[in-house]
């Protein structure tokens, strides 16, 4: 047994009392025990993994009743009796097997178990999709995803990926919080165990209320009292930035006013309606050196920019059933994007009149100044002076500094898509997005354009930035369709909140990244459909997925590969895992292929859950069941050919399983049918 670097990986250990000897440290009372915690990190390791101990909650227990959280730094820990010290190796194949880790406090200690497997073996999570059962704030370190929503990712120097996101969850047991209250979140090793992280704000930042009333005294508008005013804390977006030589994670978010603009009363209570339309969102930023420090590792940098109208000061509203829309962009779901050249930009916007794309400063965060009329181009100067959040035309907002549109599904002023999030691969510009309202219908869509202010075009070739002919080409049906409500056939839901097996729905407003290898994700909220397990807001439980995109050929007439998201969620699978016997280098064989599969036609259903029916894809090279006609693969670049329909495969969890197991997948779009997405699994039995 090696010693173990005290690094990258994480640990679970759950509800475990230590024995403890009587010990008392500096002014401290009497140490009765201590218990360690944390069932949102990992148990089981393979060779090349490294042991932290980073996620353990170790909460101490004195004689007079009082706790609390130790810092890991002050626990000592051994494996089989040997001392982890910092700069030692990771575990080996020689590993392979159970090991004691071994934990103490002044004068506590405990023991529990990991496992190490060897590189051709595999267990899959275990933690709990349906998670009403912990849903209570005081669980939030046993949630691993649940409550996610609207999830950006990054990865930070220590290793982990952060996770922040809006302000939701099952009950609202996010306001039983006492710190960190809002953009709670979440940090992970692996992508598959994380464990809660304190939100970067305790109240709304003080500069929200004096900015909108500054902009209601413009209005000729009485101002609201803070204490008055309803905010809604949604959708943040962070990445890593170095600023004059310091890395640190800077972080955009959107704070609601939901008060009407007229009599600025909470919109809350439709007793308030005074004919007008309720007030702007604002988005923010923020930075830190610490990202799981809490409010006091982050400092506010304040206003970025806030929703404006074309409409100048006309905000009436004929009734709460007028989506003529007084905002023509909507200051909420940033998306912050650096390109290669050094530029940073900021895409925002949701159901008004598209998404907006602007300049960012990269030393301030701040909206930029350039040296030329436009401010898309040149070089920056400094910080933009920005205008009123109004004017006459969309033009005017432009010069006012509130953002070039760059996309829309239409010309109406009320369009159901929100959440972009901008990347680039292979030269062009990615614009994911989320489409439909936010229940069961939310699904994903992408365009892709040359240049990142456009014209972004759909996968058949349709222009989704300027007008063609008066109206936008293609504006309703904007495909591939990436994610869709979905459920595999499987066996009756099992007990312990496995939960999967009801399917999912409202899959949407992802992040998009990548991690060290260079491997692409997309990380979203997926939602259970109503009344499941006889709970009748089981559409409210939140739970993140996140799953690898992978580029699959597709013949599209702008790009000859397109991203698709696989239907399953990650599992870290290693690249090593080969169960059967032809399979090198972790890919999958050719004879892996011929059995019974679950195949999925993921086309748009509004409000209904695509279906998966049987597939047999036979050893003599045809297709019965939910596909006619033969089948190839080609094993060099992992694809498989469905009739005409080319699908790239991937070894994923069947999550719907019980125990979860390893499995194939596959995703891919049809380059005749642009409305046709497949989605399909192996039964894991047929092999």
């Amino acid at each position: 047994m090696r010693k173990i670097y005290s690094g990258i990986a994480a640990l679970l250990v759950a509800g475990l009392v230590c024995s403890c000897g009587m010990n008392s440290g500096s002014g401290e009372a009497e140490i009765e025990s201590i218990t360690l915690d944390d069932s949102s990190a990992k148990t089981v390791f393979y060779p090349g993994d490294t042991f932290t101990a980073s996620a353990l909650l170790v909460q101490s227990n004195y004689v007079d009743n009082t706790s609390k959280k130790v810092p890991l730094k002050n626990c000592s820990f051994k494996i089989d009796g040997n001392s982890i010290t910092a700069g030692s190796s990771s575990f080996s194949e020689s590993d392979k097997g159970d090991h004691t880790i071994t934990v103490s406090y002044k004068g506590c200690s405990g023991d529990y178990s990991i496992k190490v497997l060897a590189a051709s073996e595999y267990v899959a999570p275990t933690f709990v999709d349906n998670y009403a059962s912990i849903a209570a704030w005081k669980n939030r370190y046993q949630w691993n995803l649940a409550n996610t929503h609207d999830p950006t990712v990054f990865k930070w120097t220590d290793g982990y990926y952060y996770m922040f996101g809006t302000d939701a969850s099952y009950g609202n047991a996010h306001d039983d919080a006492t710190k960190g209250k809002h953009f709670f979140g979440k940090r992970s090793v692996d992508l598959v165990h994380w464990e809660y992280v304190n939100g970067i704000m305790n109240d709304a930042p003080s500069w929200v209320a004096t900015k909108l009333n500054e902009i209601r005294a413009k209005m000729g508008l009485d101002g609201i009292a803070e204490s008055d005013i309803s905010f809604g804390y949604w959708a943040p977006c962070a990445r890593v930035v170095e600023v004059d030589g310091v890395k640190k994670v800077r972080m955009y978010y959107s704070i609601v006013v939901d008060n009407y603009i007229g009599n600025g009363k909470p919109t809350s209570d439709s007793a308030n309606f005074d004919n007008t339309w309720g007030e702007r969102a604002f988005i923010g930023v923020a930075e830190s050196t610490n990202p799981a420090g809490g409010p006091s590792a982050w400092k506010d940098l304040g206003f970025v920019t806030c929703s404006s109208s074309d409409k100048a000061l006309d905000y009436s509203r004929t009734s709460t059933s007028d989506w003529s829309a007084y905002f023509y962009f909507n200051a909420i779901d940033p998306s912050y994007f650096i390109d290669d050249d050094g530029t940073h930009w900021l895409v925002y916007g949701s159901w008004h009149s598209g998404f907006a794309l602007v300049r960012i400063n990269p030393s301030t965060g701040k909206i930029a100044a350039v040296d030329g009329d436009d401010y898309l181009t040149g070089t920056v100067t400094g910080d933009f002076a920005m205008g009123d959040p109004w004017a006459d035309s969309a033009e005017g907002l432009v010069k006012n500094g509130y953002g070039t549109r760059i996309f829309a599904r239409g010309t109406s002023r009320w369009q159901p898509s929100e959440g972009p999030e901008l990347v680039k691969y292979d030269g062009k510009y990615w614009l994911f997005f989320a489409n439909d309202e936010l229940d069961v219908p939310y699904q994903t869509r992408v365009v892709c354009a040359d240049s990142v202010k456009g014209p972004y075009y759909a996968f058949q070739g349709s222009e989704m930035t300027n007008d063609v002919d008066g109206k936008r080409n293609g504006s309703t049906s904007i495909y591939p369709i990436l994610t869709h409500p979905y459920k595999f056939s499987d066996e009756e839901p099992a007990s312990g909140g496995y939960g999967s097996c009801y399917g999912w729905v409202g899959i949407s407003h992802c992040a998009v990244f990548q991690d060290d290898d260079g491997n692409w994700f997309y990380m979203s909220q997926q939602r259970l459909p109503a009344n499941v397990a006889d709970n009748a807001y089981s559409n409210a439980i939140m739970m993140g997925g996140v799953r690898r995109i992978l580029w699959s050929p597709t013949g599209s007439s702008k790009h000859d590969t397109w991203p698709m998201v696989l239907p399953e969620r990650y599992g870290a699978i290693p690249s090593s895992y080969t169960p059967d016997a032809n399979a090198t280098d972790g890919k999958i064989s050719a004879s892996e292929i011929p059995g019974t599969w679950q195949h999925i036609n993921l086309v748009y259903d509004k409000g209904n859950m695509d279906e998966a029916s049987e597939l047999v894809l036979a050893e003599d090279y045809t297709m019965s069941g939910a596909l006619t006609g033969t089948w190839t693969f080609n094993e060099s670049d992992q694809t498989l050919k469905l009739g005409d329909v080319t699908v790239s495969l991937a070894r994923e969890v069947d999550w719907e399983k019980v125990p979860r197991v390893p499995t194939i997948v596959y995703t891919g779009a049809s380059s005749t049918n642009y409305a046709t997405t497949y989605w399909g699994k192996k039964e894991p039995s047929s092999d």
